[in-house]
């Protein structure tokens, strides 16, 4: 089974006026202001999953800042399930700052979603979700056994849109609180994987973490694959495309680059991420 963890799906009100989506959302605006980041609805990511052979895909909206967009988007992706379960599994996400951020991961849990994410802040000061908050979601997401899936980009390199100031021991510290909960970090965590080469802690702290790689032909050269690999474990990869921001056909081509394991390769495509959730 080949599974793509990290898509983006929007319905097509929001799709057709982008524009009138800007005002009090600086980070959609900031993202999508440009006519050449695309939005995609659930149509057309079946269309390109049977295009390029993804069995699954992990289908989620935006973490807007109004309570009714977000409640929207995420009504879409529950339909979206409902419509298709046997190919789309769907995590619920808002603004982690959001008063309504708990009551509205619950709803959508409670509505048959499986996990909570990809949580992200894109502008201000860091892009470290606050840990109180955080806290608070992650007894949720243990409560329903659901992954929880963080934004986290590097804290170093070139500048692009939605990259800011990063500390990664925020994202270590949580998985250090919460060994109960299952945490996914997008964009490869950020890097934080790196550190599982200490000799103490790390990789034990660790354990309860997943890295996914979307966005990884933008960030790193083919080798991360094969490098996070033998640093964390190949069971600890998860394939997720930013879709529709890439289409899975370039990670494989770089994972092939890469001269990934067989075995290693078919983890990555897609058995790390029906392990993880429960998927026959």
């Amino acid at each position: 089974m080949i599974v793509d963890f990290h898509t983006h799906i929007f319905p097509s009100a929001f799709v057709k006026q982008r524009d009138v989506l800007f005002t009090g959302e600086p980070a959609f605006e900031l993202l999508y202001r440009s006519p050449d980041s695309r939005m995609a609805g659930t149509e057309e990511l079946l269309r390109t999953m049977d295009e390029e052979g993804i069995e699954r895909s992990v289908v989620f909206g935006f973490p807007w800042e109004k309570e009714d967009l977000h409640r929207r988007h995420n009504d879409y992706v529950i339909e979206s399930v409902q419509k298709y379960p046997h190919r789309l599994t769907g995590f619920c996400t808002f603004s982690p700052l959001s008063s309504r951020a708990l009551k509205e991961a619950e709803r959508c849990l409670e509505a048959g979603l499986s996990g909570v994410g990809e949580l992200a802040l894109y502008h201000g000061g860091s892009s470290a979700v606050p840990r109180g908050p955080l806290r608070e979601l992650a007894d949720l997401c243990v409560r329903f056994g659901a992954p929880l899936l963080l934004h986290a980009n590097e804290p170093v390199g070139h500048a692009y849109p939605g990259k800011i100031s990063t500390s990664l021991s925020e994202y270590y510290e949580l998985a250090k609180e919460r060994p109960a909960n299952r945490f996914v970090l997008a964009h490869w965590g950020g890097g934080l994987f790196f550190y599982a080469l200490m000799k103490r802690e790390v990789r034990e702290v660790l354990s309860n973490t997943w890295f996914d790689t979307a966005a990884s032909p933008y960030l790193y050269k083919p080798d991360i694959y094969r490098i996070a690999g033998e640093i964390i474990g190949y069971e600890k990869i998860l394939f997720g495309s930013d879709y529709p921001l890439l289409k899975p056909g370039r990670y494989f081509r770089e994972m092939e680059t890469a001269r990934i394991p067989e075995g290693s390769l078919k983890r990555i495509k897609g058995e790390n991420a029906a392990a993880l959730l429960g998927l026959a």
